[in-house]
């Protein structure tokens, strides 16, 4: 396969794979309808994520609810990297059609393409996310099996219980990395769109001969993410925040968990996806398999731009948010050959020194806190 289409290939994670498949010598096209919420007001002159690929690239400036686009964007192409999407967990809680219409719709409309009318295309990966797995995967000494725990309730959370609970469990449960074949029970409307993508590509894919696999990507960081998005990425709201000289407010009581994995590990990862043969019908989880608390996070970043600016632990959560998660990637690393190679400091460092390179970008953060009060997510 030597022609890829990657969907939202002007965004953070496409624009890498982008670069680094045309170092192997693959001609890329890219659909993207440049986001202003992604890419600023003017991306054809502001956005670096585009410049940086906009004359290696047959680029398509497009969308992909649009089946015009689809149909553009698809000529010669035998490999899809289908990664377009609206990606902000609290923000899909009250804009629900949009994102059900471009996650869901846009993949609809490709498969619909692939099913009914005769294309080059040999193999889809599309990405999931860990947010389809809600909370994540526990052990419970009490009932002495792995368990799911549902969303933490307001009521709980309110008295300022934030650790998961799970029936006929007395002791505090143990946290373990999540594996594919957890349970899925997304706590988001963006968690139900990505199962559902994953699950429609899988579905349709196999059906018509087609190869498939799919993501389920942790927390992406590096160089190169948005630093003005307020809907995504702790590490670029807190940077933008620190940046700013203001405040960061830590929910809960900070000791809350995720899986920081480095841009340069998930591009590799995802050109493997399209390149390893026999993995089709697969899907993958792609983090570190290491868990960070946010307060750890937070005191890093600080550390490394050396400005101080007040941390506080408030208290405050989001409804729907998951309390822990990390990956179990034995799989990746068994079927496609994926080991990262950047652990959190390594690669915490490099994000800063980039961040430190770039303008301070306005903080919209209190906006988008103030959206999700005004929509009784935010406590």
């Amino acid at each position: 396969m030597k022609h890829v289409l990657i969907t939202g290939g002007a965004g953070f994670i496409g624009s890498n794979v982008a670069l680094k498949l045309i170092e192997k010598g693959y001609d890329v096209t890219v659909l993207d309808n440049l986001s202003p919420q992604i890419h600023g007001d003017d991306p054809e002159r502001t956005s670096p994520l585009y410049i940086n690929i906009k004359d290696k690239v047959n680029f398509i400036k497009g969308s992909v609810t649009s089946r015009d686009d689809w149909h553009k964007a698809l000529k010669g192409v035998d490999a899809v990297l289908h990664l377009a999407a609206e990606t902000g967990t609290g923000q899909s809680m009250y804009e629900i059609e949009k994102y059900v219409n471009v996650n869901i719709g846009g993949t609809a409309i490709l498969l619909d393409i692939l099913t009914n009318e005769k294309t080059d295309v040999k193999r889809v990966v599309v990405a999931e996310s860990r947010a389809i797995y809600g909370e994540g995967r526990y052990w419970s000494d009490d009932l002495n099996q792995y368990v799911y725990p549902d969303e933490r309730p307001e009521e709980t959370m309110s008295h300022g219980d934030f650790e998961v609970k799970y029936p006929g469990c007395a002791t505090p449960l143990k946290l373990v990395g999540t594996t594919e074949d957890s349970k899925i029970h997304p706590g988001s409307v963006y968690g139900i769109t990505k199962q559902v993508q994953g699950q429609l590509v899988h579905l349709v894919c196999q059906s018509i001969g087609i190869e498939s696999v799919s993501f389920r990507y942790q927390n992406v960081y590096g160089p190169g993410q948005s630093l003005s998005n307020p809907y995504t990425g702790i590490l670029s709201i807190f940077s933008t925040r620190i940046k700013n000289g203001n405040g960061i407010n830590i929910f809960e009581d900070g000791l809350e968990t995720r899986d920081f994995v480095y841009i340069d590990d998930i591009a590799d990862a995802t050109i493997l996806g399209l390149t390893v043969p026999g993995v089709s019908g697969h899907a993958f989880n792609i983090g570190t398999g290491v868990a960070t608390d946010v307060l750890t996070v937070a005191k890093t970043l600080i550390k490394h731009y050396g400005k101080e600016v007040p941390l506080t632990v408030s208290g405050n959560y989001r409804l729907g948010d998951i309390r822990h998660n990390f990956a179990d990637i034995s799989k990746a690393r068994k079927l496609l050959g994926f080991e990262p190679k950047w652990n959190f400091d390594r690669g915490i460092e490099q994000f800063c020194r980039w961040v430190d390179g770039q303008p301070v970008h306005a903080d919209n953060y209190e906006k988008s806190i103030e959206e999700m009060k005004q929509k009784g997510l935010y406590k």
